[in-house]
């Protein structure tokens, strides 16, 4: 494995087509679960300019007007004018209803070995999980820093320091690695969308950009832009459905580690969280930040192996690149040991059925599920680090 290396993430701002139909699939799950937590919903997002459709398939004792949902997350993304909005678009939407096909997470509280048994895994799905001593979080530093970035072209665009950037935008950041860590931001890539471009004088948006989102976005940071640093900022016109189409789940490296470690190859959005593929995700992040935490590994990644019709992963596999303090068969033992990755036990430790009094589901849905210090999210706690130990 290279010790020398470059390596870059991107992450998306909320008004990007393809967040926008993750946040619209997470917003319809939350629909069901703030009236019905035992609610079992899968939905996906398609959209264009002018169009948006949403697919439903759900086993659920309460009704969702799903379109209005749709309409408060195109609102919420920031497109309230113009060819694509929340009033005017068209909303197109398919639900089909089915049979419950597994208990629901309420009657799982203080449940039994046997009733939690009963919660199998209804296909087979590889989860994986990850976790590096880059930052306090315990995220790879490019997604960390991208994310960073996304989210402060937002805030820019929403509290009206550049009110002119559009909702659609993407930040990129490469990390120069020297011995497997990071040693210099390599170079940092910016591309807005701004309305009315002839208003502005010719670099008008660099400039702003590199003022207002650059620094803020860096601000106490030990690795940051230096004099070497290469940074490009570009225009993209308005950018958004005007000019490409977005699709649940098509931005799966910056819901998770940026293409540093893998990932499922299923989308977290749109799943309700008893799902396999959504809480095994999030329990193998839950396990592998705990190695790391406990110091037995720099870096570690957990892949958690479901079959259909087993309630528990049937493999638990470790992966610590050359960093860890005991042999990985050690330390997949005591991840075993610690944690119980059958799905009942990892919803009744998560209580995934409760979050949505937050709110939480819909805002997952941007800046990515894992490293989320502005969410009290029970997959980032380290609370058994002792155990592990």
């Amino acid at each position: 494995m290279q010790s020398d290396f470059i390596f870059s993430s991107e992450s998306v701002t909320r008004g990007h087509p393809d967040k926008m139909c993750d946040q619209i699939s997470d917003r319809v799950v939350a629909g069901y679960l703030r009236h019905d937590p035992d609610a079992q919903v899968a939905a996906e997002a398609a959209l264009s300019t002018g169009i948006v459709f949403s697919s439903v398939r759900f086993a659920s004792k309460v009704a969702v007007d799903t379109a209005s949902l749709v309409r408060e997350a195109i609102a919420d993304a920031g497109y309230s004018d113009g060819r694509f909005n929340a009033r005017s678009c068209t909303v197109m939407s398919s639900h089909i209803e089915h049979e419950p096909t597994r208990a629901g997470p309420t009657s799982l509280v203080g449940a039994s070995d046997e009733v939690i048994d009963r919660l199998v895994a209804a296909e087979q799905v590889t989860a994986f999980g990850f976790a590096c001593n880059h930052t306090p979080e315990l995220m790879p530093l490019p997604i960390s820093l991208a994310n960073k970035l996304a989210r402060r072209l937002d805030t820019v665009r929403q509290d009206k320091i550049l009110a002119y950037l559009t909702p659609d935008g993407k930040a990129q950041v490469a990390v120069e690695f020297r011995r497997s860590k990071p040693y210099r931001i390599f170079a940092v890539t910016v591309n807005a969308g701004q309305r009315h471009e002839s208003e502005r004088k010719p670099g008008q948006m660099v400039e702003d950009i590199r003022e207002h989102v650059l620094p803020a976005a860096f601000e106490g940071e030990k690795i940051r832009p230096d004099a070497e640093t290469r940074i490009l900022i570009t225009g993209s016109g308005k950018g958004g459905p005007y000019v490409h189409a977005g699709l649940t789940g098509r931005k799966g490296g910056a819901d998770t580690y940026g293409e540093y470690a893998r990932r499922t190859d299923s989308a977290l959005s749109g799943k309700d969280p008893a799902r396999v593929e959504r809480i095994g995700s999030y329990a193998a992040r839950y396990a592998a930040k705990h190695v790391v935490a406990a110091g037995l590994a720099e870096q570690c990644e957990l892949q958690l192996s479901y079959t259909a019709g087993l309630p528990g992963p049937v493999s638990v596999q470790v992966e610590t690149f050359g960093s860890a303090q005991l042999s990985e068969d050690e330390i997949a033992k005591r991840l075993r040991r610690v944690f119980d990755f059958r799905i009942g036990a990892l919803s009744n430790r998560f209580r995934l059925h409760e979050l949505e009094a937050e709110d939480i589901l819909p805002r997952l849905a941007v800046y990515g599920h894992f490293g989320r210090t502005d969410l009290a999210l029970p997959w980032e706690r380290l609370d058994s680090v002792d155990a592990l130990r």
